[in-house]
Order: structure tokens, then C-alpha cells, then sequence
């Protein structure tokens, strides 16, 4: 087990310790290239469940179920797969591979339903979309998300996460909000070269932004849902660290100082000829009202790959947070998809 404290003089004091390995492949076909990046959300019962990416050879993703065993310390049963790549903006003959990638889910209790939001990796690349549950256990999909601002639509997208109540949208307009990642026009398969990206200016960066949808249209017609009428840019890259792109992480949560989420940032390391990336999670924390002001977000990464497990893998040195589940005030367990080939848990105690 592994423990870190934040620097008490920041305003936000966060324990950290890590947990463990919670799901790996278990060899068959469908786990061979790992099991990574769980949406996290509880039944109706009470029950937690995790909606891993299972990774088939070649880089096929389906999304899968898994419950935590009652009396088993953590032990999660796997329930099958959920989302199978079956539509056209879900697969493609290229390679590179194709599938349903990295899903976020959030209840909302306005809406009385589970969202789950995922990268659908087809002939385009990887969009964002949609798929919806009364109970977390059957899922229906919704569709592909499509943006106001045609440019977006002709972009790769990705780290989509749904807000689990209405907020005002930049415009004031009250709005269901989600999280999502528009990615650089030259990127291939989600990666653009380190070389590329450092000549841009910071502000032209990949970083988290926030979609909105009119409650009011989305409460008229859940297909709305599909529909972002505004969008803006809400973490830009950072000086100090997550220099090449950051990303939504987890979908937030409420707490005492605002919406709490769990974010990723990338940077380099290594000689400059041949330089890798490595993935680090930090805690962003958005107004509550209008989260597109942020409040805080961390001075130096609060996760950052360490052990085995999160160094080295099917790509080294990658901390991906996806899921977040609240024990209780203040603390939370964050799951995460290390080197993309398990998935691990910690637990954070947060202290505003």
C-alpha cells in the first residue's frame, strides 16, 4: 500500500493511498490485450458496479459488467458484455482497431436513468455516444453525440462524463452538462506526435471542455441528450504539469466546495529524439451552479505511475481515472485503468 499527502498549505488537503489491482484480463479472447478504464455507479440496491473496457486482440473494445461480491473484499463477479460494437460509428475494417471505448456512467436522478457515455471508435474515429439504463444491468443505446458547432463534428472526441444535475450552461441556460475532449485534427487513432504538440501555443491544446443540453428539451425528449446547443473550453493545459493535453477523468460528484471530479493530464519524458508520454490524474473542482468556473484544480498530479502495475503494460506509464464512488463525506474510492491493462483502485479523503 502506498500513501501520499498533498502539501497541507495547499486549500485542498488530500490523503492518498492505493488499493490494489481490482479486475485483469482473464486470458479469454475478449480480456487478451487487458481489462481497463471502468465507469463506476451503484444499482437501485446499492450494489457497485464496474462497466470495464475489455480489450480484444487487435484492439477491440466492448464494454462489460462486473458487481462487487458482498463478502468477498473486493472481489468483483463479471456479469458479460453490455455494449457490443455492432453500428457503423462503432466499427471500421482499418487498422487500428474499432469498438466501445472508456465509458463514464452517471446517474441523474432528474432524468430517473443511468448515463453511460463512451467512445464509439468507427470508420470516423472515435466520437462520442450515448446509452441509457433504468436499473445499471440493460443498457439501450442512444446514438452518437452531435454538436451545434458543425466544426466539432468533423473532430475526434473522446472523455465524455455526464454532470448528475442540471446546471447553467455559459449562456445561463439550465442544462444537463457533460464533459468531453475535442482532439487535434492530425491526430491518428487519439495521438497526435509529442514534437507537433509542443509547438503549439498551450491554448490550442487538448484540455477538458463542457457540453450543454437544455434540461428543458432533454425532459421533453431524452434524445436531446445527443444535442449540445453550447460547448466551451474549461481546463486549459497547465504550465506546471499535464503539459501536453488533459482530459476528463471521472464523472463529478457533488461535495462541500463544488462539483469534484478526477482528471488526466499527459506529459513527456525521455530523451527528445525518441520521447514517451506518461498519464497522471489530478482533482478538478467546478462551481456548482456554473461549472464552467473552476475553483481549483491540483498543483502537481495526485497519481502518478509508480508501481508495477501502473508502469508497465500494453502502454507504459499510464494512470487513467474513470470511476468514482463516494464512501462518504470526503471520501471517495477512484478507479483507474493503469498501463492500459488492469484496473486499480485508491482511496482519496479530501479535506476542503
Amino acid at each position: 500500500m502506498y500513501q501520499r499527502k498533498i502539501n497541507p498549505a495547499e486549500p485542498v488537503q488530500v490523503d492518498f493511498e492505493r488499493h490494489g489491482v481490482v479486475l485483469s484480463s482473464d486470458g479469454s479472447d475478449w480480456e487478451a490485450w487487458g481489462v481497463i478504464n471502468p465507469g463506476v455507479a451503484r444499482s437501485r440496491q446499492g450494489e457497485l458496479l464496474l462497466y470495464p473496457r475489455k480489450v480484444a486482440q487487435g484492439n477491440v473494445s466492448r464494454i462489460g459488467l462486473a458487481r462487487e461480491g458482498t463478502s468477498s473484499g473486493g472481489h468483483f463477479e463479471r456479469l458479460g458484455v453490455i455494449v457490443h460494437p455492432e453500428t457503423d460509428y462503432e466499427l471500421r475494417s482499418e487498422p487500428g482497431g474499432f469498438g466501445c471505448e472508456d465509458a463514464r456512467v452517471t446517474f441523474i436522478p432528474k432524468l430517473d436513468k443511468y448515463i453511460m457515455a463512451y467512445a464509439a471508435f468507427g470508420r470516423q474515429g472515435p466520437r462520442i455516444a450515448l446509452a441509457t439504463s433504468d436499473d445499471g444491468y440493460q443498457w439501450k443505446k442512444l446514438g452518437p453525440v452531435l454538436f451545434a458547432d458543425g466544426a466539432l463534428n468533423a473532430l475526434d472526441n473522446k472523455d465524455a462524463a455526464f454532470f448528475p444535475e442540471p446546471v447553467y450552461s455559459p449562456a445561463g441556460v439550465l442544462s444537463f452538462a457533460m464533459y468531453h475532449r475535442p482532439m487535434l485534427p492530425f491526430s491518428v487513432n487519439g495521438q497526435a506526435p509529442i514534437s507537433t504538440i509542443l509547438q503549439l501555443d498551450p491554448a490550442d491544446r487538448e484540455s477538458m471542455w463542457i457540453a450543454y443540453m437544455s434540461a428543458e428539451s432533454v425532459l421533453e425528449d431524452l434524445e436531446n441528450l445527443r444535442y449540445p446547443r453550447e460547448t466551451v473550453r474549461v481546463l486549459p493545459v497547465d504550465s506546471e504539469w499535464g503539459k501536453l493535453k488533459n482530459g476528463a477523468g471521472t464523472p463529478p460528484v457533488r461535495s462541500r466546495a463544488g462539483w469534484l471530479s478526477i482528471f488526466h493530464a499527459v506529459d513527456s519524458h525521455g530523451p527528445d529524439h525518441d520521447p514517451k508520454r506518461t498519464y497522471s490524474a489530478g482533482i478538478v473542482i467546478h462551481d456548482l451552479h456554473q461549472p464552467h468556473r473552476v475553483l481549483y484544480r491540483s498543483p502537481e498530479p495526485l497519481i502518478v505511475p509508480l508501481t508495477i502495475d501502473e508502469s508497465v503494460g500494453i502502454v507504459d506509464n499510464v494512470v487513467f481515472p474513470t470511476g468514482l464512488d463516494v464512501i462518504s463525506d470526503g471520501v471517495y474510492d477512484v478507479y483507474y485503468g493503469a498501463a492500459d491493462h488492469k484496473i486499480l483502485r485508491a482511496r482519496l479523503s479530501v479535506e476542503f
